[in-house]
C-alpha cells in the first residue's frame, strides 16, 4: 500500500434483530436463525476488514449506534461507529462516499455485511487496485455488488438505481464508463439473501459463535 493512500473501510449494516434482517431467509432458518446468521456475517466482515490492515474501519449503522438494537452486539473498540442517515440506499451510500472522500480526504471502500466470501485478502486486493484505478467493484452472483471503491464523490453511481435487482452491477459499470472512470472489476462472489444462497456458506461458517468479535 502506497504511503498516505490508506482507504477508509466503511461497512453498511443493519442491527441483527430477529424479524428485521435477512427476512427472505426466515422460511429456511426461522426468525431467530436468520438473525443469528446476520450477526455471524457481521462478525465476519468486521474481523476481515480489520485483518486486511489497509486503513481505518468504520461501521455505518442502521439504526443509529445509540439505538438499543445494537446493545448486545459486541465489536472491537478500534471500529468507528456512524449512522447511515436518511434517504434510500443510494442516498445513504452516496452520503458515506462524499463524507469520506471530502471530509476525511481518503479513498473509500464501501461494503456490505452479507458476503462470507469477502475476505481480508479480497479487501486488500481491492485496496491495492484502487491505487491505480478510479474505482473498484466486487460483483455478486445475484447481479449486485458487495464492495465499491472510489476516490471521489460520484453521486451518479447511486442516484435512481433500481436496488435489489439483477442489473445493479451492470448498470453501475455502465455509469462508471460514462464518467470515464478507470475500473477494476474483481471476481464474482456470493452474498447470502435467499435460501438457495445458503449452499455458498463456507464449511463450518455457522459453527463459530456469533457476536464474538474479539475486543481490541
Amino acid at each position: 500500500m502506497t504511503r498516505g493512500f490508506a482507504p477508509r473501510l466503511v461497512i453498511f449494516a443493519k442491527a441483527p434483530q430477529p424479524g428485521a434482517v435477512k427476512t427472505r431467509l426466515i422460511p429456511a432458518l426461522g426468525t431467530e436463525g436468520a438473525a443469528a446468521l446476520a450477526r455471524r456475517m457481521l462478525t465476519h466482515i468486521l474481523q476481515e476488514a480489520l485483518a486486511a490492515q489497509v486503513g481505518p474501519v468504520e461501521l455505518c449503522m442502521s439504526p443509529s449506534p445509540a439505538d438499543p438494537a445494537w446493545r448486545n452486539v459486541a465489536m472491537p473498540r478500534a471500529i468507528a461507529r456512524t449512522i447511515q442517515g436518511e434517504g434510500d440506499l443510494g442516498a445513504r451510500m452516496a452520503g458515506a462516499v462524499r463524507r469520506v472522500t471530502l471530509g476525511h480526504r481518503q479513498p473509500v471502500l464501501l461494503m456490505g455485511a452479507d458476503c462470507p466470501g469477502l475476505t481480508a485478502a479480497r479487501i486488500g486486493e481491492a485496496a491495492c487496485q484502487l491505487q491505480s484505478h478510479d474505482a473498484v467493484l466486487l460483483p455478486v452472483a445475484d447481479g449486485g455488488y458487495v464492495l465499491i471503491g472510489l476516490k471521489a464523490p460520484c453521486p451518479e453511481l447511486f442516484t435512481a438505481m433500481r436496488w435489489s435487482t439483477p442489473t445493479v452491477a451492470a448498470e453501475t459499470l455502465q455509469r462508471m464508463a460514462a464518467l470515464g472512470l478507470r475500473v477494476w472489476l474483481g471476481p464474482q462472489l456470493h452474498d447470502i439473501d435467499e435460501p438457495a444462497d445458503l449452499a455458498h456458506l463456507p464449511a463450518g461458517f455457522c459453527s463459530v459463535p456469533v457476536g464474538q468479535v474479539g475486543a481490541a
